[in-house]
């Protein structure tokens, strides 16, 4: 049972990016997903979440309106479509199933809710 985030690479300041979150092991349709980023000297940080169904998502305010999750339950796949990117979005990312639930409510960007984590891929925004 394990997830796998790739994707990620260097891109210039208002490009784009889309990572892929791969789950194996179990059928990603039955779990929500999180995304998390860790940048350098900081705390990793909630910014996105995904119901199975993709009907309810939560975004974090620093990337309101620029990121968009989606997922290919054919494909066992989520997806972060990542666009006009900032310097400050420059960290690693991860995905990661909750913990002891299909789903979350109340603070669903909590690192400490999830227990199955992949690991990150790296994004770099620089000119």
């Amino acid at each position: 049972v394990q997830l796998q985030a790739s994707g990620g690479g260097m891109v210039q300041p208002g490009g784009s990016l889309r990572l892929s979150c791969a789950a194996s092991g179990f059928t990603v349709r039955n779990y929500a997903i999180g995304w998390f980023r860790e940048a350098p000297g900081k705390e990793r940080e909630g910014i996105g979440y995904i119901t199975g169904t993709g009907a309810t998502q939560v975004y974090a305010e620093a990337v309101k309106g620029r990121f968009t999750m989606s997922r290919d339950n054919a494909k066992n796949t989520v997806y972060l479509q990542m666009n006009s990117l900032e310097p400050e979005d420059t960290a690693t990312y991860y995905c990661a199933r909750p913990r002891n639930a299909h789903q979350l409510a109340g603070n669903r960007l909590s690192m400490a809710r999830y227990g199955l984590w992949g690991q990150g891929t790296q994004v770099t925004v620089s000119s």
